[in-house]
């Protein structure tokens, strides 16, 4: 099979890795043709310090590496996609599956990539959703991940399944691509309030609090725009969520521990030096609620700090003093 990767920051490159380690004739392409003729000589991506690309990898800057491809994975940030995926549309045949795992919602749109994808190209290709747990940095140097493939077709989902599965790499599959672009989006926010938690000198029980009763927001809201519940209790869901509220990988942890500790979104989003996806999502799911009738308090007050200079110090206050509620008849969202 011919894949071709469209996007070589870390994820994009992690991946071309993975499809180079089950056979396929992979390709790794980078709107930079001057990066992408660095890394082919080097055959290492700065991003993934360490990391040595195989040789079977090809590495281009040349769009027409697109043409016969049978599988195009879109690895570009959130925004982007649009762009990449308008760009790639005269290349594809109606065979081709196209496989987003760009985390985010558009902006102003509020579409999930897949369906930004679906708009740029027309329509032509049946488009799958890859997401989970899978820091880049991990995947490179080959640590057991698993991820979930998702879309309405089955046989899409089973293709991508077998064309990423390998022994350090597991997929599962599943129908509810809503859910698993929603889940992937919308936790960004939560790991950016959890790095404020800590820049705030918070620990543990602030933040398994946060994680908690923020799923319950994510759940409510995504079944509400046709998620399925039992997808944010999964990979897609908790998992990511956990992965990316607790580690150092995650530049949205580290982006809020930054404003925590007393610098600006702006500034905390410059010395992160990296797409901070929690930031623009905070605004996409601040309309998205409104729009639903979605009750949202922490993503509410992670706006507000973002987007409108709130106290960072009077929003816990303000979140732990709201009115009594019962977990299980209010909130569940298992």
């Amino acid at each position: 099979m011919k894949a071709v990767v469209m996007g070589s920051g870390g994820w994009g490159t992690a991946l071309s890795q993975v499809l180079c380690d089950n056979g396929h004739e992979t390709w790794l392409w980078s709107h930079n043709a001057a990066k992408a003729a660095e890394m082919a000589k080097t055959r290492e991506n700065p991003l993934l310090k360490g990391v040595i690309l195989p040789e079977a990898l090809h590495i281009t800057g040349d769009l027409s590496c697109l043409e016969g491809a049978d599988m195009v994975v879109s690895a570009a940030p959130s925004f982007a996609v649009r762009e990449t995926a308008r760009k790639m549309a005269p290349y594809l045949r109606r065979e081709t599956i196209l496989v987003s795992v760009s985390k985010g919602i558009e902006r102003d749109t509020n579409l999930r990539m897949s369906q930004v994808i679906e708009e740029e190209t027309h329509h032509i290709c049946r488009v799958v959703a890859l997401s989970g747990p899978s820091h880049a940095e991990e995947v490179g140097i080959r640590m057991p991940t698993g991820c979930v493939s998702a879309c309405p077709d089955r046989a899409a989902a089973r293709f991508v399944q077998d064309a990423f599965m390998n022994d350090y790499f597991r997929i599962y599959t599943s129908y509810d691509i809503v859910g698993v672009e929603l889940a992937a989006a919308l936790k960004n926010v939560v790991a950016l309030s959890c790095g404020i938690c800590t820049g705030l000198g918070f620990q543990d029980n602030t933040k398994a609090l946060l994680m908690t009763r923020a799923m319950a927001e994510l759940t409510r809201l995504g079944e509400q725009l046709g998620g399925t519940r039992r997808t944010f209790g999964g990979l897609a869901g908790m998992g990511d969520l956990i992965v990316t509220c607790t580690s150092m990988h995650s530049r949205n942890n580290r982006a809020g521990i930054l404003i925590g500790q007393g610098k600006t979104p702006q500034e905390a989003m410059k010395e992160v030096g990296a797409v901070v996806e929690g930031y623009y999502a905070a605004e996409s799911i601040h309309q998205l609620a409104a729009r639903e009738g979605v009750e949202m308090p922490i993503c509410t007050c992670a706006y507000e700090v973002l987007y409108h200079d709130k106290d960072v110090r009077g929003v816990v206050t303000e979140l732990m003093t709201r009115a009594k509620k019962d977990e299980l008849l209010e909130t569940a969202w298992l």
